[in-house]
């Protein structure tokens, strides 16, 4: 969770879990943006792509930024938590050579570094003003809310006696809300909205 809203927040996880023997691997990685810049969506969604398209047919990106879309949005507000990126489940041992995806994993990985830190090298001296950083908060409680709400990972830790110090450890450290905020028209503000009610193509829409 960068300080300037001019830098998105970015999430990334990967995993391989076992049950009676059997293995899968599971996880992805989103942006979520305060302002919309569309060369630092098309370059996020690149390098994604990109690290699917080196492995086989069970690294689909297409299937995988749909799932992404699908997974993380805001049900209760009809919005995306962030503009997507991938997502993925039960790549199994039994259906796929083990080997195969783990080096995918790794190649999505690295992705995540080839597709963010450009972004926020690009960002990092951008001014920023008080209006843009409340911008900012009320969108970071927008990020806690799918968190606490819909989030799988979260809600079965919780719900399970987890360490809750570890499972919140991935919330921004500052959030605020405000009752039924409504940007002004034609803002920059408003224009992230109108992206999130509705997922794109971001390589095609770029």
């Amino acid at each position: 969770h960068p300080r300037s809203p001019h830098i998105p927040t970015v999430h990334m996880n990967y995993r391989r879990l076992t049950r009676e023997g059997a293995g899968w691997f599971g996880g992805g990685a989103d942006l979520t943006p305060y302002y919309l810049d569309l060369e630092d969506a098309r370059h996020f969604h690149q390098s994604h792509k990109d690290a699917c398209d080196r492995h086989g047919d069970f690294a689909d990106y297409a299937a995988f930024k749909k799932a992404c879309d699908g997974y993380f949005h805001n049900h209760h507000r009809s919005e995306g938590r962030g503009i997507g990126g991938t997502f993925f489940d039960y790549l199994t041992d039994d259906d796929n050579d083990r080997d195969a995806v783990l080096a995918f994993v790794r190649d999505a990985g690295e992705a995540l570094l080839k597709g963010y830190l450009p972004i926020a090298r690009r960002h990092k001296d951008d001014p920023v003003s008080d209006e843009e950083r409340k911008w900012q908060l009320l969108r970071r409680g927008r990020y806690v809310e799918f968190n606490l709400l819909h989030d799988r990972g979260t809600t079965f830790g919780i719900k399970t006696n987890g360490r809750v110090e570890s499972i919140l450890m991935s919330m921004p450290p500052l959030v605020s809300w405000s009752y039924r905020h409504e940007p002004a028209q034609g803002s920059r503000e408003a224009e992230l909205l109108d992206a999130l009610k509705s997922p794109r193509d971001w390589l095609e829409h770029c």
